[in-house]
């Protein structure tokens, strides 16, 4: 796609429509520009109890009258009609989807490469497998991925979908931890909350004078100021972008270049589970340089008669 656009000089698109929401390029600039001192740990979270019947566990029948089965399996492997594997449950089976972490995870990850200012990890592992909702779907109901990228940040994705708790000390979608403050990130804005920080080094515990210890915050002041913002991030400011774009020929917010390397993150991460290991990536090549057997899973073959453009 991304050879196609360029090729016929097309106008694209992607739907990750954070990237035209003024209060998330807000978050992003403010991010990225130092405003939480250095970011060394960012964590994103899917969350939701699906327990214990999640999406059904339907029978496999004859597909609906009119409805292509053929032509919906497209490349995929023939496989019997399963209402699942329809509209919009397709997500749960890895036949056509890499599961919640490339449905909702992509979003967030776009949005953290976005404030990063990165495009894509250096080394990343996971683990995950469906442990809990009793239903028929092949993707993880809980999984754990974590990412290293440059400039020594690690990135996590949490996705529990067997519990309902909340992960982090506010309501989010993305936390950002930097030296001075930390971010949490909303559908509908963001939140900073500064960190007290001191210039005094931590003491040598010493049993016999733990007074010492007890006062080496004294002094302790925050860096930044608390800040808050707000406003939507839907699909509207999206489509009009789009819309512009059409007319001026400019390259769109989610161009698809920006948006498959956020897609990458997110299938390597699945990769890395799916192999038990913890790989190391050549952006450049889009290789896996310490597993030549995860190489593997980086493509598929088409079911025939159709056949890969790639």
């Amino acid at each position: 796609m991304v050879e196609a656009v360029k090729r016929h000089g097309r106008v694209c698109q992607a739907g990750l429509h954070r990237r035209s929401s003024a209060m998330c390029r807000e978050m992003a600039e403010f991010v990225r520009g130092g405003g939480l001192g250095k970011v060394t740990g960012v964590r994103t979270f899917h969350i939701q109890n699906e327990w214990p019947k999640g999406i059904g566990n339907p029978p496999d029948s004859e597909p609906p009258a009119g409805f292509d089965w053929e032509a919906w399996m497209g490349p995929a492997p023939k496989v019997p009609y399963n209402r699942n594997r329809g509209l919009y449950q397709f997500r749960w089976f890895f036949d056509y989807s890499g599961g919640q972490i490339t449905n909702n995870g992509i979003h967030y990850l776009d949005l953290i490469h976005w404030a990063l200012g990165q495009n894509a990890p250096l080394t990343m592992t996971a683990m995950g497998g469906k442990f809990a909702v009793e239903d028929n779907r092949e993707v993880p109901d809980t999984m754990e991925a974590l990412w290293h990228y440059p400039g020594n940040t690690l990135v996590t994705y949490t996705q529990f979908n067997a519990n309902g708790a909340g992960a982090a000390a506010k309501p989010c979608e993305i936390e950002f931890r930097g030296t001075k403050g930390t971010l949490y990130m909303r559908s509908n804005g963001w939140e900073v909350v500064p960190e007290s920080i001191t210039q005094n080094e931590f003491p040598r515990r010493d049993p016999t004078q733990r007074r010492l210890e007890h006062g080496w915050r004294t002094g302790e002041a925050p860096m930044i100021e608390p800040k808050k913002s707000s406003g939507p991030a839907d699909t509207t400011d999206h489509a009009r972008n789009f819309l512009d774009c059409v007319k001026s020929r400019a390259t769109c917010n989610s161009d698809i270049e920006t948006a498959r390397r956020g897609t990458t993150t997110t299938l390597i991460a699945n990769i890395a589970m799916q192999t038990k290991s913890h790989l190391e990536w050549d952006a450049k090549t889009e290789q896996f340089t310490n597993n030549p057997a995860a190489n593997k899973f980086l493509r598929y073959d088409y079911r025939a008669p159709l056949k890969s453009p790639a």
